[in-house]
């Protein structure tokens, strides 16, 4: 018999992933992987990675570059508001360091002006329109729950990356076992 424990290993910490267990059945976090921007005793907050929008920057934003941007949907807190994590550093000013050469924010007008100037940037910086988020404890209740596992260790290029459509199976299967047999099963077991 095959041990379903979705137990995590990891201790979470600005710069884990987060892997939604494959039947979580929520809206925005079903087979989701999640970058942690922050993470310590008050709360948590990140960006859904391998969720998207469908929607162009450019007729948003007014003076935007018309580069076509997969645009993420970070999460279902202030999604009025558009992130952005990047790995330009001190090119920016008002960064905040997250982890392994990202970071996020900054001033807005410097990066159009960035992307304007060389578009060849677009691929170090990632959109979201809203981010996820957890008050004190509620992460740790959900862990305990075995919503999520935790993974670090994931390279700048991984987060960074919006063309990968099987982000959540990718590394399910990296975690190997009884997670990569996990990638298989349907999202809604009853349709087995």
């Amino acid at each position: 018999m095959i041990d379903f424990d979705f137990t995590t290993y990891e201790l979470p910490q600005k710069g884990s992933v987060l892997i939604s267990e494959p039947f979580l059945s929520d809206d925005y976090f079903t087979r989701s992987v999640v970058y942690l921007c922050d993470h310590n005793e008050d709360g948590s907050f990140g960006f859904i990675l391998n969720k998207f929008v469908d929607t162009n920057l450019s007729k948003m934003i007014k003076g935007f570059p018309s580069i076509d941007f997969h645009v993420s949907a970070g999460g279902p807190v202030d999604q009025g508001n558009l992130f952005y994590i990047h790995d330009f550093g001190d090119q920016l000013q008002n960064t905040y360091p997250v982890t392994n050469g990202l970071f996020i924010g900054g001033d807005f007008e410097q990066v159009k002006s960035m992307i304007t100037r060389l578009p060849g940037k677009a691929k170090r910086i990632r959109f979201f329109i809203g981010y996820s988020g957890w008050d004190k404890g509620q992460l740790e209740a959900e862990l305990k729950e075995k919503s999520w596992v935790v993974l670090n260790g994931i390279n700048k290029e991984t987060i960074l990356n919006t063309e990968n459509d099987h982000l959540w199976k990718d590394l399910m299967s990296r975690l190997g076992g009884k997670f990569k047999l996990m990638t298989r099963f349907p999202k809604n077991p009853s349709d087995n």
